[in-house]
């Protein structure tokens, strides 16, 4: 089915809404130069919190909003049938639209997964793939790596104030059933998710605040985990590659981007030595800079032969 467009430049400033199969799709341009298309995490995290203004100085960025985040924009099967397969075939929608014959795709947490996923099955459409704070799996060995960072952030904090809110927040994960209890553990759980949330409280308190969350299962239409291991196919990742991790990251840490970067032909690895989960926000120079130097030495001029 053809999208309804509403906006008759794809790449001008400001939200872009069109309609594909009966769900509002929207996306929101920021910054001029190369088309640099990102994908927040969660799943079920709004986009808003990856906005990153000093990249927008260098590159067009396109900030999409994934399926299932806003009520108008949500599966038939909702909370369930969120897929790394649904996510990048209304990804490839999106793109298309754009009217750029290559883009860099930068992915988030969650959308490092979905951004790697579709480097593996549609990489026609990339000049590049961010993957930032991403992992090759999730399942039991993913968690109890998070779970030994978590413990390793309650022994470095141990005696704040704050710390059991946090914990708590972490063991509530297992329950979520709605929209208000994502949002609160995706807040509860966030000052884990700086390397020193409480030492720029103020910086990075409002961010915290205005988070937004859906709840997104985690199940295919048929209650099936959507279980990922993409070791032995990212071996055969073609797509140029920047993996960046955060030093301090207890969710996607440091283990799992040296094994990305091991596991990619010819990537590159940056470790933000002075971030957690969230590096654009901590060291946005740095995180800027490297995003930035990759997209021009890996653009594709428009119309060149690949």
């Amino acid at each position: 089915m053809n999208p309804s467009v509403t906006h008759a430049d794809p790449l001008s400033p400001g939200t872009h809404t069109f309609l594909l199969a009966g769900l509002v799709l929207r996306y929101h341009v920021h910054g001029d130069g190369p088309v640099c298309v990102a994908h927040s995490g969660g799943p079920g995290i709004f986009w808003e919190y990856m906005r990153m203004p000093t990249l927008e100085e260098h590159l067009t960025m396109v900030y999409i909003e994934p399926i299932g985040t806003a009520e108008d924009n949500r599966l038939p099967s909702h909370p369930h049938g969120y897929t790394r397969d649904r996510y990048s075939a209304f990804l490839s929608t999106f793109i298309n639209r754009l009217g750029v014959r290559k883009v860099h795709l930068l992915g988030h947490s969650h959308g490092a997964f979905v951004a790697a996923y579709h480097a593996l099955h549609r990489s026609e459409q990339l000049a590049g793939v961010v993957l930032y704070e991403g992992a090759p799996v999730t399942g039991p060995e993913h968690g109890a790596e998070a779970g030994r960072m978590v413990e390793a952030f309650a022994t470095k904090h141990a005696g704040h104030p704050e710390l059991p809110d946090v914990l708590a927040a972490f063991g509530a994960m297992s329950a979520l059933t709605g929209d208000e209890q994502t949002k609160a553990v995706a807040k509860g759980v966030l000052p884990s998710y700086f390397a020193d949330f409480w030492g720029n409280e103020d910086t990075y308190g409002p961010l915290r605040d205005a988070i937004r969350a859906t709840y997104i299962s985690g199940l295919d239409e048929d209650l099936v985990p959507d279980v990922i291991d993409d070791r032995a196919a990212l071996k055969a990742l073609e797509v140029p590659t920047l993996v960046i991790v955060g030093l301090h990251d207890v969710i996607c840490g440091l283990r799992w981007g040296v094994e990305l970067a091991e596991l990619i032909p010819d990537s590159r690895l940056v470790i933000l030595k002075d971030s957690g989960h969230l590096g654009h926000v901590e060291e946005p120079e740095r995180f800027a800079d490297v995003v930035r130097r990759f997209v021009l030495e890996t653009t594709v001029p428009q119309g060149e032969a690949v």
